[in-house]
């Protein structure tokens, strides 16, 4: 399993340990993951994520997973997010025209 947020693409980075002798090491800077269970209004299921928790911030800020999903470009979202997307955007349409 990647260390990748299923939201915002967020990963691994890497830089150095600097010592007080200015000794430099690498390391790698890894993403505050968490398993998170979100709820989609349109669909009305619950939906299980590895997002980071910068992305459950912006999810909440946006006005949940259906608005944040939305707004968001296709191309930073994981392809499971993608196929949520689709299906929250088609059953909006729906909505719409009914």
């Amino acid at each position: 399993m990647s260390r990748v947020c299923e939201l915002t693409g967020k990963g691994v980075m890497t830089g150095n340990n600097v010592s007080h002798a200015n000794n430099k090491t690498r390391r790698r800077f890894l993403p505050n993951l968490c398993q998170v269970t979100l709820i989609s209004d349109a669909l009305g299921q619950r939906f299980r994520l590895r997002v980071s928790a910068h992305a459950l911030r912006s999810v909440e800020h946006r006005g949940g997973l259906d608005a944040f999903l939305l707004k968001s470009d296709e191309n930073d979202l994981s392809m499971r997010a993608r196929l949520l997307r689709r299906q929250i955007a088609k059953k909006t349409a729906e909505a719409v025209a009914a």
